[in-house]
């Protein structure tokens, strides 16, 4: 993967702006030693690495807008990063570059139960954002796999879901406002504790931009009311094909399960070893679960499983009690880490319309053959939000650039049936030479355009989201 050549300009006065970033930062909060940058190298895309500059630890708006004003008077690209968990190279530094980390920024600032709204820094994880209103029996909706660790900075950057996105929606319907601190330092205001602001849509301009158009720091979200009850129930399968053939059937049917999780035969292999679920000897399962009141879990159920048995299933196990809820959903919630005990590993994130589950499983599965690299499939299956989950050996010459190829031949494929690149992931440097698959010049110039204005010196997040040439191209003409 090409990262931009350096700026020798800005290397060459390391020194200087290290020491600008003392004088408006505490002690700690400036990282520039060669072995403690290293840490900022890469994130979860760890197949890429480059230590920056150096890295800074705001812990407040001011902090931040201090930072970006020395960035922009010292023309020094700036990269924000919130837990380094982004699977696409989304805050991967390159060697000229500031790391603004927002990890120190984790505060809760304010709740308001009556209007179902928390105000909170962005570096608090999406985890401890739940953790923060469940005794109000309230809960903050999306729920990626890595909300455990990841930031609500980066679930706004990449606009993140998780596996009750099909019920509740991604960040971006969860999202009612932002703090935001623009390049040269100014501090604006999107949105708020309200539906609907007057004017334009800036906020859903924002929500998915992965760090091109400012620095969030601050965020309100809309909170909600727990479910009375939900239960899921897994359904096995002989085949992948089937699988995706009966999700599609359950969306038609006008069901709305709070989620439809996909995992393929290495995936329940992997995660049986690890976490011991007691799933089924099958090709492929899915677990469905439903939530309302017993009335509407019993009616909901019913019908889902009334579904499923004209495909034949293997097996269907309707949860019973807490105990075995857990149980069916730990495998699925260990997969990522199941999967990185038996190899390397790239995750990808195309989506597609549901229809077209069946053949886009049968088609990764013919690439895979094809090119000589296993895929594993664990996926958003009722949004049609894929997760293929490419095998290889990073310490075998070659292998990386297989899996590239594998990567790219399946986004391809998720937009040939009328999906796109990525649904929760972002793009970053992952996807950024595949953007012109999707988007047709006249589209990726009214993008860069937007950023533009935001960011007229193209410092922020540099060499992430448009192709390299291109983006390279218009950050020196705004150098001159």
């Amino acid at each position: 993967m090409q990262m931009p050549e350096p700026d020798a300009r800005v290397l060459s006065r390391k020194a200087e702006i290290v020491a600008r970033l003392r004088e408006v930062l505490p002690a700690d909060a400036v990282i520039d030693d060669e072995a403690e940058t290293r840490a900022y190298e890469c994130d979860a895309l760890t197949a890429y690495r480059c230590p920056p500059l150096c890295a800074v630890l705001p812990a407040s708006t001011e902090e931040v807008s201090a930072v970006l004003t020395i960035c922009h008077e010292e023309g020094v690209p700036v990269v924000p990063r919130g837990s380094g968990t982004s699977l696409a190279g989304g805050a991967l530094p390159t060697a000229d570059s500031v790391i603004l980390g927002v990890a120190r920024m984790n505060e809760v600032l304010e709740t308001d139960y009556e209007n179902r709204f928390i105000r909170v820094q962005t570096g608090r994880t999406n985890l401890s954002v739940t953790g923060a209103v469940e005794e109000e029996d309230f809960f903050y909706a999306p729920d990626p796999s890595s909300q455990l660790a990841c930031a609500i900075a980066g679930n706004i950057a990449m606009n993140s879901g998780g596996a009750h996105c099909l019920k509740y929606g991604v960040t971006t319907n969860n999202l009612l406002g932002v703090t935001m601190v623009l390049m040269d330092g100014t501090v604006i205001e999107l949105g708020g504790a309200h539906l609907d602001p007057g004017g334009l849509d800036l906020l859903g301009l924002v929500c998915g931009s992965e760090g091109q158009l400012g620095v969030v720091t601050e965020a309100t979200l809309r909170i909600l009311r727990k479910p009375e009850g939900a239960r899921p129930v897994l359904i096995a399968f002989n085949s992948n094909e089937v699988a995706g053939e009966c999700v599609s059937d359950i969306i038609k049917a006008g069901v709305l399960p709070v989620a439809i999780e996909f995992m393929d035969r290495p995936c329940i292999v992997a995660c049986e070893a690890f976490a011991k679920a007691g799933y089924p000897d099958c090709e492929a399962l899915l677990i469905v679960e439903v939530e309302g009141s017993e009335a509407e879990i019993a009616e909901q159920l019913g019908l889902i499983t009334q579904i499923a048995r004209r495909h034949d299933p293997v097996e269907l196990r309707e949860a019973q009690d807490a105990d075995e809820a857990g149980r069916i959903w730990l495998g699925r919630k260990s997969a990522f880490g199941a999967m990185g005990q038996i190899n390397d590993y790239m995750c990808l994130d195309g989506t597609i319309p549901v229809s077209a589950l069946p053949q886009v499983l049968r088609r990764i599965s013919e690439l895979s053959r094809e090119i000589g690299l296993e895929v594993a499939n664990v996926f958003h299956a009722g949004d049609g939000n894929m997760h293929p989950l490419i095998l290889f050996n990073a310490n075998q010459p070659g292998e990386l650039e297989k899996c590239e190829a594998l990567g790219a031949e399946i986004l391809k494929l998720c937009v040939e049936v009328g999906g796109c690149l990525t649904g929760e992931h972002g793009v970053g440097i992952e996807k950024r030479d595949l953007m012109s698959v999707q988007y047709a010049p006249a589209d990726l110039e009214a993008q860069m355009a937007v950023k533009d204005v935001f960011d007229p010196g193209w410092l922020l997040n540099p060499a992430k989201v448009f192709p390299l040439a291109v983006s390279e191209a218009r950050r020196a003409v705004a150098a001159e």
